[in-house]
């Protein structure tokens, strides 16, 4: 990167040329509807906003992000406020891709449900986290399994079809340090899924969590034989981990989620896998993308290796000309400190 010298003169230069120049430059528009429950409070999403950006500017992609209330996507808004009601569902048709990110308690699930619908059944790339995977499970067993009632025991706690419930060892009467919490391994229950293929790995990823909830396994045959699949899950293999909506015969550019939160280790030199797979499908490059990657191959051993401070970072070997879009540009020193700020404020 270029950051050497003394430490009363740090030369920035590779860190200008390879990062800020190259996030100024970039043009190509992808709009994403982001389906939330605090949208008037973006900082609530920082660490997904800045995950959408790593991976837009590893795509060559320049973001237009949207917020959608997502209660007022719900069938009563309709009614009591027909104008935002028009005005949510207009961005969501508008978008190259939806998201709905992590949250906590009932208000707007409905209207979060229904984003997922949209976007699986119009083949809009799909992005779900941690709550964004449970609605999108709710919403195929209702509407592909028939299982109208299928909810969710956090929202409706005497449902008689769960399709997503409380995790067994978690207290039911405690918030916060209850909760699963942490790195935790998923294994891969195959190395063609799209999971493998992004992540460039053939057994396993270590992803953070943060989550008092799970879907529910004795579900998980059913929805499996309707065509979406637990492409990865826990150690012992009873925790479902990552979700994607089986490509035949379905032929879905991106429909994903996972349970955990991939946004907590994204970085500016290296973007989320899910992000990055989820912002290429929207800007309709993922194809060719994944064409030019190899398919991860089955190894008899497989040794973690512990990271380097720097690899931490995610600034080692840095080449984000690899995928295509805009290239650098003359930018200001001024620009590039706007662009550091942009990118590393809140990626943690």
């Amino acid at each position: 990167m270029g950051l050497s010298g003394h430490a009363d003169k740090l030369d920035m230069h590779g860190w200008k040329t390879q990062i800020a120049d190259r996030w100024d430059s970039l043009k190509d528009p992808v709009k994403i509807a982001m389906i939330g429950k605090y949208t008037a409070l973006s900082d609530a999403y920082l660490s997904v906003i800045k995950a959408l950006q790593h991976a837009c500017m590893a795509a060559g992609m320049k973001l237009q992000l949207d917020w959608v209330e997502a209660q007022y996507l719900e069938p009563e808004a309709k009614e009591t406020d027909a104008a935002k009601y028009e005005t949510s569902w207009q961005q969501v048709r508008a978008a190259d891709g939806v998201l709905v990110p992590g949250g906590f308690g009932n208000r707007g699930v409905e209207g979060k449900i229904l984003a997922a619908q949209y976007a699986r059944e119009h083949k809009v790339p799909y992005l779900g986290i941690c709550l964004g995977m449970q609605v999108a499970v709710i919403e195929f067993a209702r509407n592909v399994l028939g299982v109208k009632d299928a909810d969710s025991t956090e929202f409706n706690p005497g449902t008689p079809n769960p399709a997503v419930v409380f995790m067994p060892e978690i207290s039911t009467k405690h918030m916060g340090g209850t909760m699963r919490l942490g790195g935790r391994r998923t294994v891969l229950q195959s190395i063609s899924c799209l999971t493998a293929k992004l992540y460039q790995k053939e057994q396993y990823i270590d992803e953070r969590h943060r989550h008092r909830y799970e879907v529910n396994p004795e579900m998980v045959p059913q929805l499996e034989a309707a065509g979406l699949m637990f492409v990865g899950k826990d150690e012992t293999g009873e925790r479902m981990e990552v979700v994607e909506l089986q490509e035949n015969p379905s032929g879905h550019p991106f429909y994903a989620a996972a349970q955990f939160h991939p946004e907590f280790k994204s970085r500016p030199g290296r973007a989320s896998p899910l992000f990055l797979g989820f912002i290429l499908a929207s800007g309709k490059r993922l194809n060719s993308y994944l064409t030019s990657r190899a398919t991860p191959q089955p190894s008899p051993h497989s040794t973690p290796v512990k990271p380097s401070p720097a690899t931490s970072l995610g600034l080692e070997g840095l080449n984000l000309s690899a995928i295509g879009g805009s290239g650098s540009s003359s930018s200001g020193a001024a620009a590039g400190s706007g662009a550091s700020q942009a990118l590393f404020k809140g990626s943690s």
